[in-house]
């Protein structure tokens, strides 16, 4: 799990090797709280072929405007800096795996 901000979001994120599961979250979101847990469970679980990302959405207000983020916990799936999916609100975590799994799999070589 990386933290990532305006600054550095291209190198962090869009350049990574793998599909990104980008958080886009706020420390006053109680669901955020609840979906960080999980998304660092499935992250471990299918570690090296996703990265996790997360944005505090208050410290980086230009990724929220570019990402069009309405609600928090936002989740993005980026595959070389492309949105490939994208879902708002909290699941748990074997939902979150089935989301992020079947988003990779459609990935293009």
């Amino acid at each position: 799990m990386v933290d990532a901000g305006d600054d550095d979001f291209t190198e962090v994120a869009e350049r990574a090797d793998v599909p990104v599961v980008v958080d886009l979250w706020a420390t006053w979101c109680g669901p955020c709280r609840m979906v960080s847990p999980a998304l660092e469970k499935v992250a471990t679980d299918l570690a090296g072929r996703i990265k996790l990302v997360k944005v505090d959405v208050d410290k980086n207000p230009r990724l929220s405007r570019r990402f069009e983020v309405q609600a928090v916990p936002t989740l993005l799936i980026l595959d070389r800096g492309e949105t490939v999916a994208r879902q708002a609100g909290a699941a748990p975590a074997p939902a979150l795996r089935r989301w992020v799994e079947q988003s990779i799999t459609t990935r293009k070589g």
